[in-house]
């Protein structure tokens, strides 16, 4: 593990206040603990961004499976991506609707074109990606 480094920084009362019933609120330790956690996320969403290095991470999908072509058009998605994907978890929520929850591990560029892809199909209802590398 790398040696801690201290720093100061100077933000107005009213963001610090604002930060600390945040850190409250999440049970975090301590302000530097927060601070180490919001750092990690900048950074791990700027390399998911850049398209460097490998990243991790699941996205969430909901859809009516009674849609014109929904599940063929995922399934065919599913496999023309299948190098970064991990595996697929479905959930069938009601008669109309499923989740599913696809966990995803590769280059940077191949999941955001996976992602990408997933935006394109007719008849999602929403959308969650949740991406991250290990720093």
């Amino acid at each position: 593990m790398d040696s801690l480094v201290r720093f100061g920084v100077a933000v107005p009362s009213s963001l610090l206040e604002e930060f600390d019933l945040l850190v409250e609120k999440m049970k975090m330790p301590n302000r530097s603990e927060a601070l180490r956690q919001l750092i990690r996320e900048r950074l791990s969403r700027e390399t998911w961004v850049s398209g460097t290095g490998t990243v991790y991470g699941t996205v969430t999908i909901m859809y009516d499976h009674h849609g014109k072509d929904t599940v063929a058009d995922l399934t065919a998605l599913q496999h023309d991506h299948g190098e970064s994907i991990v595996c697929t978890t479905h959930v069938h929520v009601d008669h109309d609707h499923c989740l599913e929850c696809i966990v995803v591990k590769g280059g940077a560029e191949s999941v955001r074109r996976l992602v990408e892809a997933l935006c394109s199909l007719k008849g999602l209802k929403s959308m969650d990606p949740s991406i991250s590398i290990i720093l």
